[in-house]
């Protein structure tokens, strides 16, 4: 393929996950590629987001390993922890993936800018130092940023962006928020010994997942020292002489905290595009609206990834930039099936789902039949950790396939990418009943339900 009439046949605008996709997708069907992007090659994923923030988690899992490791024989003395090396690692290995992502476009021969673009034409497209290009497409993938509530002192807050680098860990932490983002940072900055209260707005956590595995997780929370106000939004935000911050918040009393986290959603990134030159069509929240194909209503114009109103996931973000490009540019129309979507909150312990939850099912499917296992895992046994995983599973009660599979404990994200794919495949209890347990392992309660 080659641009005649532009100087290339795709132009993407932002190099995150899905774009770094697509674009290198396109490229290996022949398509002459630039890509513009202002911050790090990577986006959000990579360089703020679920890779840096499963780092932490893992850091954060020793806290409880070293402890439980007395239970085995071990005499761990002196320890100690550095929040400072720990993140300098951190960030060190981000700095290594950036590098790949980069020569990986590299390798593909595809053009990066490292500043940010405007659609000012049809297919023109203006970067920050002026020059202007022409593509045959464009293809926006700039993400989605954390959303700060408005409150008087709400600039003295922080997002899950400044939480990887801080100079050090706060005392008190205030994490606004009932989503991943918040339970997840919540488990992991208790971990290091912060004090934390989350405030949510509703009094419902993880509102996508069955509801048996988040009570499990505010049950569970609750006892490791988390503390939970909900229907509480921000009234106010006061610095104090001695440098903490007063939050005064509906139906709580204040609390002084040295650090507060903002995890209340995502907007999309769509200012300062062009897209009102381009005619681009936005929703309510400012997302770009998509068909199925990731086309916008301007036929040569798509979006991928967060900045649309689909499923905030990098890896759908991923399988919809390599649709994209095998579509536009492979002749071969591909649309990104976001039914049945695996996921997980990495949490302490974590929770993992596929399918409808135990509500969704009834309301979908009038008749269901629930099987679940209610069990310590073995190494909390041992350690005397009280500590109790949930694995349920959702059948349609008129044949019995399996609609639903959700986990809370030790390794559930690990368990549930394979018994994910059981469930997209349209398998049934009975399948799973025929299959032999690996024992002994958490895993296998999957296959011994009752």
């Amino acid at each position: 393929m080659s641009a005649d009439k532009y100087e290339y046949d795709l132009f993407t605008i932002g190099a995150g996950s899905g774009g770094v996709r697509a674009c290198r997708v396109a490229a290996a069907h022949g398509a002459k590629v630039a890509v513009a992007e202002e911050h790090r090659i990577g986006g959000t994923c990579v360089i703020r987001g679920c890779v840096p923030k499963k780092m932490l988690v893992y850091g954060a899992h020793f806290a409880e390993d070293l402890e439980d490791c007395q239970s085995f024989g071990w005499n761990i003395e002196g320890k100690s922890f550095d929040w400072v090396k720990l993140r300098d690692n951190v960030m060190a290995d981000v700095d290594r993936i950036n590098g790949v992502y980069r020569k990986t476009l590299e390798s593909h021969d595809v053009t990066i800018f490292d500043e940010r673009a405007e659609i000012v034409g049809p297919h023109e497209i203006k970067l920050a130092s002026g020059k202007t290009v022409t593509a045959k497409y464009i293809l926006i993938a700039t993400g989605a940023r954390p959303h700060i509530p408005g409150c008087s002192g709400g600039e003295l807050g922080i997002t899950s962006n400044e939480a990887f680098h801080l100079d050090e860990l706060p005392k008190r932490i205030l994490i606004a928020g009932g989503g991943y983002i918040a339970n997840e940072f919540a488990g992991i900055f208790n971990e290091f010994g912060t004090k934390v209260t989350i405030i949510n707005r509703t009094d419902t956590l993880l509102r996508s997942y069955d509801q048996s595995l988040t009570d499990r997780l505010l049950q569970i929370s609750v006892k490791k020292g988390i503390d939970f106000r909900f229907n509480a939004e921000f009234e106010n935000i006061k610095q104090l002489d001695n440098g903490c911050l007063r939050v005064c918040m509906s139906n709580h009393d204040p609390i002084e905290v040295e650090a507060v986290m903002y995890a209340t959603g995502r907007v999309p990134n769509t200012e300062g595009l062009g897209l009102e030159t381009a005619g681009i069509e936005l929703g309510e929240k400012g997302e770009i609206k998509v068909d199925r194909f990731s086309k916008t209503n301007v036929d040569h114009i798509y979006a991928v990834g967060d900045v649309t109103a689909r499923v905030q996931l990098t890896p759908v973000a991923i399988r919809e930039g390599q649709a994209f490009a095998d579509t536009v540019f492979g002749d071969k129309p591909t649309a990104v099936d976001h039914s049945c979507i695996p996921s997980a909150v990495f949490s302490h312990p974590p929770i993992a789902a596929v399918g409808m939850t135990e509500g969704e099912a009834k309301n979908a499917l009038g008749q269901v039949k629930v099987y679940q296992s209610d069990f310590r895992a073995m190494k909390n046994v041992v350690a005397g950790r009280e500590e109790r995983s949930l694995i349920k599973m959702i059948c349609d009660g008129a044949n019995d396939k399996i609609v639903g599979i959700h986990m809370i404990g030790p390794e559930a994200p690990e368990i549930m990418q394979a018994a994910a794919v059981a469930v997209k495949a349209g398998m049934t209890k009975a399948d799973f009943d025929a299959t032999t347990a690996i024992h002994p392992t958490v895993a296998e309660e999957l296959v011994l339900l009752k």
